[in-house]
C-alpha cells in the first residue's frame, strides 16, 4: 500500500509541476488548440501537486490515513467521468482523454484495494474495543 502511495505522490507531483511550469506542453502533444485561460489549467496542476503531498503523507501510514486515500481515490473516478460527460459536445480536445489514464485509470483499482483493507482494518479495530469493554 505505501508503494503505490509514494508512486502516486511521485507521479502527482511531477505531474502537477509539468502542468504549472508548462501549461501548453498536454494541448501541444494532443494537437489541440491550447485554452484561453492557461492558468485555469495551471491550477489543476497546481491541485493534482497537492495531492500528491497527501499521498506522500498518507504512504506512511495508508490505514490511518485513508481519507486522503478516498478523496483521492473519488477525484480519479470523476475525472473520467468528466471526460466521458465532455464528449457530448464537441470543444475539448478528444487526445487530451489519454491523461485520464495515467492520471486516474491505473489508480484506482490499488486505491481501492488500500480502502478495502483500510475498512477491514476498522472493523476488527471495532471488534477488538467491543471486546475489551465487555
Amino acid at each position: 500500500m505505501s508503494r503505490v502511495l509514494y508512486a502516486a505522490g511521485a507521479y502527482n507531483i511531477a505531474w502537477g509541476a509539468s502542468v504549472v511550469f508548462a501549461p501548453l506542453l498536454f494541448f501541444r502533444w494532443a494537437h489541440a488548440a491550447p485554452p484561453n485561460y492557461p492558468e485555469i489549467w495551471q491550477c489543476v496542476g497546481m491541485i493534482v501537486g497537492v495531492y500528491g503531498v497527501g499521498y506522500l503523507v498518507a504512504a506512511r501510514d495508508p490505514l490511518r490515513h485513508w481519507a486522503v486515500v478516498l478523496v483521492g481515490f473519488l477525484g480519479k473516478l470523476f475525472g473520467p467521468v468528466g471526460f466521458l460527460l465532455s464528449l457530448r459536445g464537441t470543444t475539448y480536445p478528444r487526445a487530451l482523454g489519454w491523461i485520464n489514464v495515467t492520471n486516474d485509470l491505473v489508480w484506482l483499482v490499488p486505491f481501492a484495494i488500500i480502502l478495502y483493507r483500510a475498512l477491514e482494518f476498522e472493523r476488527r479495530r471495532g471488534r477488538r474495543d467491543e471486546l475489551t469493554r465487555e
